[in-house]
């Protein structure tokens, strides 16, 4: 918890969403992701990937690289069973996991999407006008939303070391899944209180389609950007140890729950304090420390 707190505390959202997303856009899109128009449906489509891609990095996505533990847990990569050393790794076996946390991501997205498409401005996510002492309600609705995903992902840290009850002690045992298909359901509920720049810019455009199967699908192609280094970190470090990584992982209970742990109580703790207590207190809500470049 308090390397969250430190985090937080030292976090530079001017380099990870202006310095490494705008460049990231700008570079693949081969224009300014900012300032041009999104020219159509498919040029929309595009934009979606793109910027879900260039906003890996951002406060309101990094969290979701606390799910390689539990994908790791889940025996991705191994055909014969985490404890069978000798059996192959095998590409389909690795994608397992990475389909069930897809899962529950898209479930979640393309809802959000389809809705905020048919919404539109009545969100606070996309209104402009200002609240209180100047908190604008599309941060007032980040700051909600990443503080409940936050207390969350914390609460799952916590269970994995059986300081609080697991909520999918039972459920479990008769859907082996259900575990990722929850983290992947909080990884697509990113998309409900994301404020990033870009992220605004594709909401503005699939609201003004009025079409919510527009809106879902480029909502979820939003979440698969989001993911798609995370899941190529997992594929690499699955394959190119020839499922070494796995089975270290997964070789004593102890070892997995407590990297499990310290990952989900990591990123809950940053997700909550950044959004609940630093985002709050820029604004004149409280006070938080920040680090001097910021």
């Amino acid at each position: 918890m308090l390397a969250g707190a430190l985090i937080a505390s030292l976090w530079s959202f001017r380099l990870v969403d202006s310095v490494i997303g705008d460049n990231v856009a700008n570079t693949l899109l081969g224009y300014d992701a900012k300032q041009t128009q999104i020219g159509g449906l498919v040029a929309g489509t595009i934009f979606a990937f793109v910027s879900g891609l260039a906003g890996t990095f951002t406060a309101c996505n990094i969290a979701a690289f606390g799910a390689i533990a539990p994908m790791a847990d889940a025996g991705g990569g191994r055909a014969g069973g985490r404890a069978d050393a000798s059996a192959p790794v095998r590409i389909g076996a690795t994608l397992r996991p990475l389909g069930w946390l897809a899962l529950g991501m898209i479930v979640i997205s393309g809802a959000y999407g389809a809705i905020g498409a048919a919404l539109g401005q009545r969100l606070p996510q996309l209104s402009g006008a200002a609240a209180g002492s100047g908190l604008p309600p599309r941060l007032l609705q980040a700051s909600i939303v990443f503080g409940v995903i936050g207390l969350a992902f914390t609460y799952l840290g916590l269970a994995a070391l059986r300081v609080v009850p697991d909520p999918f002690a039972r459920l479990s045992r008769r859907f082996p899944n259900a575990r990722l298909i929850v983290i992947g359901a909080l990884i697509g509920g990113f998309l409900v209180g994301r404020p990033f720049p870009l992220f605004r810019k594709l909401f503005e455009y699939a609201a003004q389609t009025h079409n919510p199967f527009y809106g879902a699908a480029v909502f979820v192609l939003q979440s698969l950007g989001n993911i798609t280094l995370m899941a190529a970190l997992f594929v690499v470090l699955v394959h190119a140890t020839r499922g070494r990584f796995t089975r270290w992982m997964t070789a004593r209970p102890a070892r997995v729950a407590t990297i499990t742990a310290v990952a989900f109580i990591v990123v809950g703790a940053f997700t909550f304090l950044y959004w609940d207590l630093r985002l709050p207190a820029r604004f004149g809500y409280g006070w938080f420390p920040v680090a001097p470049w910021e």
